[in-house]
């Protein structure tokens, strides 16, 4: 696939949304879709600004018809594992949550980076608490024909405030050869 076509918006089947890559501008409304999520750990607003700039190419936006981002997904390719996209964080606006956009950021993603770079598998950090998100990257699994393995990465007294739930590092692969 050549990176015109791999970069190329597509629509969805959530009732219009398109997904495609981040755009430069994108990192101040990835910002206010992570503050209204309630449920991700805030980063400041220049964070989201870089990382639309210096890891575009990992990360996907999901746009409703008038083109305003409506949620996002944004990852990395891991430096000791190039094969490796790991997500970092997974937002979706209240109006479009339950209509499976999180899922088709993350397939739209996943197979991005998969055209671009190569995709073995697929690892996310969840907290116990965050059922939505076990949801998200079990069904992920299924749908990709891949094995999802957990176990703890950061335990609660990892983190230097009080309250923190473990982090929980869910691997998910090897992934399918329609994933890759």
């Amino acid at each position: 696939m050549t990176t015109a076509q791999s970069t190329a918006p597509t629509t969805s089947p959530t009732g219009g949304v398109s997904v495609g890559p981040a755009e430069r501008e994108d990192g101040a409304d990835l910002w206010r879709i992570a503050r209204g999520s309630g449920e991700l750990d805030l980063n400041s607003p220049y964070s989201y600004l870089l990382w639309c700039r210096d890891f575009a190419d990992t990360t996907a936006v999901a746009r409703d018809a008038s083109g305003r981002p409506v949620g996002f997904v944004t990852g990395y390719l891991r430096p000791d594992a190039p094969g490796t996209l790991f997500v970092w964080q997974v937002a979706v606006e209240d109006s479009h949550r339950g209509s499976g956009v999180a899922g088709a950021l993350l397939d739209a993603l996943s197979a991005r980076v998969a055209a671009e770079h190569g995709l073995d598998r697929v690892e996310a950090t969840v907290t116990p608490g965050n059922l939505a998100s076990d949801r998200m990257f079990r069904s992920y699994a299924r749908r990709h024909g891949a094995e999802v393995t957990r176990e703890v990465l950061f335990p609660a007294s990892s983190f230097p405030t009080a309250g923190h739930e473990a982090e929980v590092l869910y691997r998910i692969g090897p992934l399918d050869s329609a994933a890759r």
